[in-house]
């Protein structure tokens, strides 16, 4: 039975802001949050909205190895005083470069237990967080390209995983919300953890003119790559966020999915949020296209 409460941080911080789009544009300055009426976050390192409205997710990334957590009470610090709640996106690695980046080695620290000290240290500090949380654990696990080491995994030990860390992080953050977040793609299914686990379905959605028009003959539109990745999400009954954003390419381009990712539409009725990712790309997209500069401010190529 599809849930209808939609995971009350979505929306609570978005009612006092519903503001016209004409107040909107008048406090845009540099950058401009997509029109519409979706819950809006963003990754946002470089702080380009920090003073915009309607954001209401704050979304964070980071490694349980080799990470200063106390950063954490800072997002936390900075996430409250804008009424923003966090989507933390829990890497299982270390970001420095380290033998321990195999997803052998990785797979079977997990089985035993070694990584359960790390798990534990993270959560430790979300669970004492003031503002609402979701953790999204070892995401995009149905992605191919060889970007994740936990992508590739047999269902059953991806499954094993997952289970056994959120679990874990269940104990010392039990108010938590927990996101499974696959890429969205055929065969993601088979990797879902059980009703248990999963409060919210993540999904990932980039749109990259150039890449669009080699490989697809044509411009393709948001709705275009969401509506099969959200049907396969749908399935399960969860509210769905499109926990990754990203679009790139000329104004025309640019322009269909700006005024696409925020419309609340009758075919999308678990849809609940969106969160752009306004950074860099940080691995290069197959067959040289590069790495895209998602950035709402140079989304648009020249």
């Amino acid at each position: 039975m599809v849930q209808t409460y939609r995971i009350s941080h979505w929306r609570t911080a978005l009612g006092a802001l519903a503001v016209s789009l004409t107040a909107l544009a008048a406090q845009a300055g540099p950058v401009e949050v997509p029109p519409g009426t979706l819950p809006f976050g963003v990754y946002d390192p470089d702080g380009d909205f920090a003073e915009k409205t309607p954001v209401v997710i704050e979304h964070l990334f980071l490694p349980w190895e080799d990470v200063y957590l106390p950063s954490l009470n800072d997002a936390d610090t900075y996430a409250k005083e804008r009424g923003r709640a966090l989507l933390v996106t829990l890497e299982p690695w270390t970001w420095s470069r380290s033998e321990r980046n195999t997803a052998q080695y990785l797979r079977r620290g997990i089985e035993r237990g070694e990584y359960d000290a790390n798990m534990t240290a993270v959560c430790d500090v979300l669970g004492g967080l003031q503002s609402p949380v979701t953790l999204r654990f070892a995401h995009e696990m149905d992605d191919a390209s060889g970007q994740f080491i936990w992508a590739g995994w047999s269902p059953e030990d991806y499954i094993s995983a997952y289970r056994r860390m959120t679990s874990l992080c269940k104990q010392s953050a039990p108010n938590i919300n927990l996101m499974w977040s696959p890429l969205g793609d055929e065969g993601m299914a088979q990797y879902y953890p059980g009703d248990d686990f999963v409060d919210l379905v993540g999904l990932s959605v980039f749109g990259l003119q150039a890449w669009d028009q080699a490989k697809y003959g044509g411009d393709r539109s948001f709705d275009d790559i969401f509506a099969p990745r959200y049907e396969r999400a749908a399935a399960f009954g969860k509210p769905v966020v499109v926990a990754e954003l990203g679009y790139v390419g000329d104004q025309a381009y640019v322009d269909l999915w700006k005024d696409s990712v925020r419309v609340e539409k009758p075919a999308y009725p678990n849809l609940v949020g969106a969160v752009y990712f306004n950074q860099n790309e940080v691995y290069p997209w197959p067959e040289g296209f590069g790495t895209p500069d998602w950035r709402i401010k140079n989304q648009v190529l020249k």
